[in-house]
């Protein structure tokens, strides 16, 4: 049987991690001086806490030798290993589980998989990938449910406020001051592996607008739909879901997904993302 790994920007949470029998490779989290461990040394709402004091965080890829020694330890049990992580774009962590399998002359055994995507879509693919391998799947069966999952899915995230991608360089002084004023807020996709800004709308809209856009690709065929938030917010993940409930998607099953310490660092609290995909039953 094969072993799926992945790293800790699939944002599931450690107990659904064990849960699923998934292999995670952490990423780092460093507040100031301090480093931690993506998902295992510190929560998602510590680093918004941090952040909404005025704190600095940054973040550092997995490693090359956390993956070779976890890859030596699972092929020693398995037949193999599908190893799928967030997109190189974003990330040296996929290119750093290339290099370990090479150093270990795995050849065919380990495949790396280079998602294209990082936290909900990454969850997603993922656990179609678990799905094939514990239904008796080979490599090629493994392969092919990401690939179905990477070309049915859409998600889109937007932001509350505009401070922590300017905090984080992708956005000016001028420019955050500009979409303030204006009272409007990026909406960000993944194209190519790339986080993009597809379009902007107004705030007060954002929902309504990810929604449409949800509407427009399925639909009323059944899907499956994913809401991701950062920071553990009750009211307004209420209000998130009674959207999805009030829009016109057809929900066949729903999920909810915190987003992790690595992705909170470069959004901010309160971003939230909507993904749907063809729910397969």
């Amino acid at each position: 049987m094969l072993a799926v790994v992945t790293d800790s920007t699939c944002d599931l949470h450690p107990d659904r991690v064990r849960q699923l029998g998934l292999h995670v490779v952490p990423l780092h989290v460093l507040l100031g001086e301090r480093s931690f461990l993506d998902w295992q040394d510190i929560d998602p709402d510590a680093v918004y806490d941090h952040q909404r004091g005025g704190g600095n965080v940054t973040t550092q890829p997995a490693g090359q030798a956390a993956f070779a020694a976890l890859y030596r330890e699972l092929l020693a049990t398995h037949e193999g290993v599908i190893s799928i992580h967030l997109s190189g774009h974003l990330s040296a962590t996929a290119e750093h589980a290339r290099q370990a399998a090479r150093a270990l002359n795995a050849g065919d055994r380990v495949q790396v998989v280079d998602s294209q995507f990082a936290s909900l879509p990454l969850a997603e693919v993922v656990m179609a990938a678990r799905d094939a391998v514990s239904a008796g799947g080979d490599m090629q069966a493994a392969l092919g449910a990401i690939r179905a999952v990477q070309e049915g899915l859409r998600v889109e995230f937007t932001v509350p406020t505009l401070e922590y991608l300017r905090r984080g360089g992708r956005l000016s002084r001028t420019q955050e001051l500009i979409g303030n004023v204006l009272g409007v807020r990026p909406v960000l996709g993944f194209d190519g592996g790339h986080l993009k800004a597809v379009r902007r709308v107004r705030a007060k809209d954002a929902t309504r607008d990810i929604l449409g856009q949800l509407e427009e690709r399925f639909g009323r065929d059944p899907v499956a739909v994913t809401i991701g938030h950062a920071g553990r917010d009750p009211a307004r993940i209420a209000e998130l879901k009674a959207a999805v409930s009030a829009s016109r998607l057809n929900v066949a099953q729903g999920r909810l997904q915190l987003m992790g310490p690595v992705i909170g660092a470069h959004v901010g609290p309160g971003t939230y993302g909507l993904l749907a995909r063809p729910y397969a039953g």
